[in-house]
């Protein structure tokens, strides 16, 4: 493989990793620049697959801290019924809650999202549906804390994930949102949100795994593979961070304008 399309595969790499945490859609802005610029040899699932495993281990290490600390207190709680374990065992079951409707709706709907996961001018449209749900919780701030959580607030937020099973749909836009709409505050929002994305990543990479074991030639594809899943890890740590950075300080309103431009820029000329 020449040089020229490991760095294809790096740049889609980085692009993953910018706009996975972001309200902008990864799977979307993918496709896009597969799109603008003819990577048609990149169409495969089991890239996309490998980059959005990269984004996980970065949203892991990033929470790596409050995961060990949700887990260690889940246990501690069963087993030891404290109460200073309650909270974070709540938490364990409100993440399972808010799972379990992208999990049942992804298997469901699997085939039919895969038919249409290359159609260009739906990830635009969907691009105009998330500028619209971004710009009307905008300028909300909310109230609820990571204990004050129900679990039909997670159940609610649960079935906004679900949205985002469609292409061009940004699931961290999603959850924010549907958290929004729930009380919650920006900080307990994102968090919340970055949370559900760790279970359905995970999800995603088990079901992929024997399709990638299976891929003709897969020695070859070792390396861009490789780079891509690095640039992924690399670019999205810092884009979760700043993206927590513009969630404390209310800035959604610069997505919303983002998405409706590409929205509208894709539905024209792509």
């Amino acid at each position: 493989m020449n040089i020229i399309k490991v760095l294809q595969y790096v740049f889609l790499g980085i692009i993953q990793g910018f706009t996975e945490p972001i309200p902008i859609s990864s799977s979307g802005h993918l496709l896009i620049f597969k799109k603008l610029f003819n990577f048609e040899m990149l169409s495969d699932i089991n890239f996309e697959i490998i980059v959005n495993f990269g984004s996980f281990l970065a949203i892991l290490f990033l929470y790596r801290k409050e995961i060990i600390k949700i887990i260690t207190d889940f246990f501690g709680y069963i087993k030891t019924k404290k109460e200073t374990y309650k909270e974070n065992y709540k938490y364990a079951w409100l993440i399972v809650i808010g799972t379990i409707p992208a999990g049942i709706f992804g298997i469901i709907l699997k085939d039919k999202i895969d038919a249409i996961s290359d159609n260009v001018k739906l990830v635009g449209i969907a691009l105009l549906i998330t500028a619209c749900a971004l710009f009307l919780i905008k300028d909300m701030k909310g109230k609820k804390e990571k204990n004050e959580i129900t679990y039909f607030d997670a159940l609610i937020v649960g079935l906004f994930q679900v949205i985002a099973l469609f292409p061009g749909i940004s699931r961290s836009g999603s959850t924010v949102v549907g958290a929004m709409t729930r009380d919650f505050n920006r900080q307990t929002a994102v968090n919340y949100s970055f949370m559900l994305y760790l279970p359905i990543s995970v999800a995603t990479m088990i079901l992929g795994v024997k399709d990638l074991i299976s891929t003709p030639n897969i020695t070859k594809l070792i390396l861009p593979y490789t780079l891509g899943l690095i640039a992924s890890f690399i670019v999205t740590y810092f884009s979760a961070k700043w993206f927590i950075n513009v969630m404390k300080k209310g800035k959604l309103g610069y997505f919303s304008l983002y998405c409706l431009i590409v929205g509208i820029l894709v539905i024209l000329f792509l």
